[in-house]
C-alpha cells in the first residue's frame, strides 16, 4: 500500500478506526474522515502510535450534511491528485426517527445517500489511480430490508430502528451494483461488505449513554473491532479481489445477498431517486447504463 492514498470514513472509532490503522500499518497514506474535530483528533492520536505511521491526516466531513460533503470533496482534491481506495464505512443507528441537515431520515440519509454523494464527488480522483477501489460497508441487516418507495425517509411514520436500518444496510448494496454498472470500462471497482457483528459504539446515544449497558453485557459475543475490519482491508488491498466488483464479502470471501439486493429495476430506481435527493448526477460523460 506504499504511495496509495485511502480515505476511511467514520474513522474515529471502531470498525473505522480499526480499518484506519491496518491500512497506515502497510502503508498507505490514509486520511480519516471525521465529523466531530474533537473525536477526529483523539483518534489521530490513537491511530499514530497504534500503527506507527506518519502518514495519516484527519479532515472532517459529516455525512449527515450535504453541504459538509461537498466541501470535503473539494478540499480533498485540492490537496490530492488521485485516490486508490474510497472505504465507505461511516454510519449511524437512530433508536427514535430523526433526520439529518438536508432533512433525509437519519439513516438513510448519512450511511447512504451521503456515500453517494461522496462517491460521485470523488470519480475523478479514483479514476486517476492505477486501480481504484470503492469498498462499501453494508450489513446482513440488508436481509431484513426493504426501500419504502412511497415514504423512504418515513414522513408518514412507521418508523422503527430496524426498519430504517435494514433499508439504509440494503441501499448500500443497491448502490454498489448500480455504480459498478457504471464503471464498467473504467480501473475502478466497487465492493461491499458484512463486517460482523462487532462490539463498537453503533448504536449508544453518545448524548444520554442509552444502549452502553447493553453493549456492555454483549461485547463478549461480539467480534472486535479488528476481526471486524479484516473484509474492509482486504478489499482495500489484496491483489486477488483486482477487477472484482459488484459483489458483496464476509470473512473475506463472496457471500450471498437476497433476491431484493440484486434486483436490476430497484437499483436503477433506487440511483435516479439518488441522485435527485443529493443534487448530483454521474458524470455524463461516463455514459449511463
Amino acid at each position: 500500500m506504499n504511495d496509495k492514498t485511502v480515505i476511511v470514513t467514520g474513522a474515529n472509532s471502531g470498525v473505522g478506526l480499526a480499518t484506519t490503522v491496518e491500512l497506515a500499518r502497510q502503508g498507505a497514506t490514509v486520511i480519516m474522515a471525521c465529523r466531530s474535530p474533537e473525536r477526529g483528533e483523539r483518534a489521530l492520536q490513537e491511530a499514530l502510535a497504534r500503527s506507527r505511521s506518519k502518514k495519516i491526516e484527519l479532515m472532517l466531513c459529516d455525512l449527515g450534511s450535504l453541504d459538509s460533503i461537498r466541501a470535503f470533496a473539494s478540499a480533498f482534491q485540492a490537496a490530492h491528485s488521485r485516490l486508490d481506495v474510497l472505504v465507505n464505512n461511516a454510519g449511524v443507528v437512530s433508536l427514535s426517527r430523526q433526520t439529518t441537515r438536508d432533512g433525509f431520515e437519519s439513516q438513510l440519509g448519512t450511511n447512504h445517500l451521503g456515500h453517494f454523494l461522496l462517491t460521485l464527488l470523488l470519480l475523478e480522483p479514483l479514476k486517476a489511480a492505477p486501480q481504484g477501489r470503492v469498498v462499501n460497508v453494508s450489513s446482513d441487516a440488508h436481509k431484513v430490508g426493504s426501500i419504502r418507495w412511497e415514504d423512504p425517509h418515513f414522513e408518514r411514520g412507521g418508523y422503527t430502528v430496524w426498519r430504517g436500518y435494514g433499508q439504509s444496510k440494503l441501499a448500500n448494496i443497491l448502490f454498489t451494483k448500480g455504480l459498478t454498472y457504471r464503471l464498467r470500462g473504467t480501473r475502478v471497482t466497487a465492493n461491499c461488505l458484512h463486517p460482523g457483528a462487532v462490539a463498537t459504539q453503533l448504536g449508544v446515544d453518545r448524548k444520554t449513554g442509552f444502549g452502553s449497558l447493553v453493549m456492555r453485557a454483549l461485547k463478549p459475543f461480539f467480534l472486535t473491532p479488528e476481526q471486524g475490519a479484516e473484509s474492509s482491508v482486504y478489499l482495500a488491498t489484496s491483489d486477488e479481489v483486482t477487477g472484482v466488483s459488484g459483489e458483496y464479502y464476509y470473512r473475506r470471501k463472496p457471500a450471498p445477498v437476497t433476491q431484493r439486493a440484486q434486483d436490476r429495476e430497484a437499483i436503477d430506481r433506487l440511483w435516479f431517486w439518488s441522485e435527485k435527493q443529493v443534487g448530483q448526477s454521474y458524470p455524463a460523460e461516463s455514459g449511463r447504463t
